[in-house]
């Protein structure tokens, strides 16, 4: 190597510094998290072992629950979402009924319409190029 070789060499090495390894954040579970809080941070991309993709989960640790304690968890879960649902009163649902039966006729009185009319200026239109071509 000759000495340019050398200072280019050097240089190269001297002006890359390591990089600096910051530990990941610390993995939350969401069941660490007081109810109504937000989600636990989501692990971003090179946030893994050696810079690979962190898998995107919950950060629950532990063995996993079994199969009959996962489905129960479920139900619960469904009962709590139920309870949140705003229903519509009686009142309500009679007037959406009216209002979507309404426009369900409106539209097929129209569109029964322009069919009429397109089958008609279609019906008039073969019958000019039967006469311009000259057949009877």
């Amino acid at each position: 190597m000759s000495k340019k070789d050398d200072q280019i060499t050097g240089e190269r090495e001297d002006s890359v510094e390591p990089p600096v390894a910051e530990p990941p954040p610390a993995r939350v579970s969401s069941a660490d998290v007081p109810p109504g809080a937000p989600a636990p941070r989501v692990a971003r991309f090179g946030e893994g072992p050696e810079g690979r993709g962190a898998r995107r989960e919950r950060g629950v640790s532990g063995a996993r629950a079994g199969f009959f304690e996962r489905v129960a968890q479920f139900l619960r879960d469904i009962r709590a979402e139920m309870r949140r649902v705003s229903w519509p009163t009686a009142n309500e649902v009679k007037n959406t009924t009216i209002i979507t039966l309404i426009a369900v006729i409106f539209f097929a009185i129209y569109l029964f319409v322009v069919d009429q009319a397109l089958a008609f200026l279609i019906a008039q239109l073969e019958h000019l190029v039967n006469w311009l071509i000259g057949i009877v």
